[in-house]
């Protein structure tokens, strides 16, 4: 099946997507040069892409974390995004009313992985008409996503993403079982590895941890088994990130990551 994202089509042996960006809209001037900066490598290389920011982080571990600067003013600057650079835009939902909210900013619906099993929200994001992005939840088997897709898909909308961010092992920890993304795609629909909140140390004392340096070999190894998107949280300076500051990748090194996933995709997709 091949979905649509603006004028991207994800699935079907399609050339691979990035769907990137910052975790969250932190300010205008960061979240702009990164969209820039991203566009750019990409459209060097040739990647069709999709720019990620959640306008709101809804699921923070410690109440006094960081969760937007304002619904509105971070709206604002991902329309500004859509326009400006002519990219397509995924966000977080959490609520009925956010699906409203982010009006025409958004093209991809993007459903957190704690919510995954939230009917009423699967069905009203379906009847958005807009692409919907489905987590999968760390508490699900790769089974499960059938039944959440089907809730979409109950609404005539199709266009729907299923995408792997790791298993709950046992505290603190998530595993990747590349068996996901077969059995995942065996619904029909494209699926996408997010290979940064795959590193995340859920919940460790005050905030998530994370070991960043198993992104990009679990970046080639989902691409290499023949996922359709992959999902990367970018950030200038991860370190001073105010959400997952553990678990982003440094737009330094997103080039260089890009170049050899790629090179696995064209060979995989036999291009």
């Amino acid at each position: 099946m091949i979905v649509k994202a603006g004028n991207i089509s994800l699935g079907n042996d399609n050339p691979l997507v990035l769907i990137a960006g910052p975790c969250v809209v932190e300010n205008e001037k960061m979240i702009l040069e990164t969209a820039s900066q991203i566009k750019r490598i990409t459209g060097e290389l040739k990647i069709p892409f999709i720019f990620k920011s959640s306008f709101r982080k809804a699921n923070r571990t410690n109440i006094n974390s960081f969760s937007g600067i304002g619904d509105e003013e971070a709206i604002k600057i991902l329309s500004k995004i859509k326009k400006d650079f002519d990219l397509p835009v995924l966000t977080d939902i959490h609520s009925l009313d956010d699906i409203e909210k982010v009006g025409d900013a958004a093209d991809v619906l993007q459903i957190p992985a704690f919510l995954s099993r939230q009917t009423e929200l699967l069905i009203a994001a379906g009847k958005s008409g807009k692409s919907v992005n489905i987590k999968k939840g760390q508490f699900l088997a790769p089974q499960d996503m059938k039944h959440a897709a089907e809730k979409v898909s109950s609404t005539g909308n199709n266009n729907i993403l299923l995408t792997e961010r790791g298993t709950s092992f046992g505290y603190h920890n998530l595993v990747v079982d590349m068996r996901s993304f077969v059995i995942m795609k065996e619904t029909g629909y494209p699926v996408v590895m997010d290979a940064t909140h795959a590193v995340q140390l859920p919940s460790k004392d005050n905030t998530s941890g994370g070991e960043p340096k198993f992104i990009k070999p679990l970046a080639k190894a989902a691409v290499a088994v023949g996922i359709d998107a992959l999902f990367l949280e970018v950030h200038p300076d991860p370190k001073e990130a105010k959400s997952d500051a553990a678990s982003q990748l440094s737009l330094s090194e997103l080039k260089e990551l890009l170049i050899v996933i790629k090179e696995i995709d064209n060979i995989v997709k036999n291009k």
